[in-house]
């Protein structure tokens, strides 16, 4: 396993890991939705933050991309859940930033879980607009 900054040719492979843990974890999110976000992150959002992947053999199966301290993104391909990968993902940006904020929806048991385990506490909670769903906001103080 090898944790390295995001190159252009990644993009297919995080892609790929953004669409299938963003259905495992946000059931309530329509497929035009999802076709939209995927669009907003290849055109928006990789071109605007500091991406690292995890390649496994050689191949990208997921990846963290922040803005400064704000964790914008972490998924990971559903096998690789549970085995300490996206904490590995989680230590780098904790190491480039130290304290870190992310959001998370509320219904996404699976991220909660993560971020939880992983020593964030909750500091704000508000509507998503566009999905209609809860929002949570989290805060990893190192300590």
């Amino acid at each position: 396993m090898k944790i390295r900054q995001y190159t252009d040719s990644d993009l297919g492979a995080v892609l790929d890991s953004w669409e299938v843990a963003t259905r495992l974890a946000h059931k309530f999110m329509t497929d035009k939705f999802i076709e939209q976000e995927r669009r907003n992150v290849a055109e928006i959002y990789m071109p605007n933050t500091d991406t690292w992947v995890v390649e496994i053999d050689g191949k990208v199966q997921g990846f963290i991309a922040l803005m400064g301290n704000e964790v914008g993104a972490i998924f990971l391909q559903p096998y690789c859940h549970g085995k300490g990968i996206g904490k590995k993902l989680m230590d780098k940006a904790q190491s480039l930033h130290g304290d870190l904020e992310v959001e998370v929806f509320k219904e996404n048991s699976i991220g909660r879980e993560f971020y939880s385990r992983y020593g964030f506490k909750q500091i704000e909670e508000k509507l998503h607009e566009p999905t209609g769903q809860q929002v949570l906001r989290l805060r990893f103080t190192m300590n």
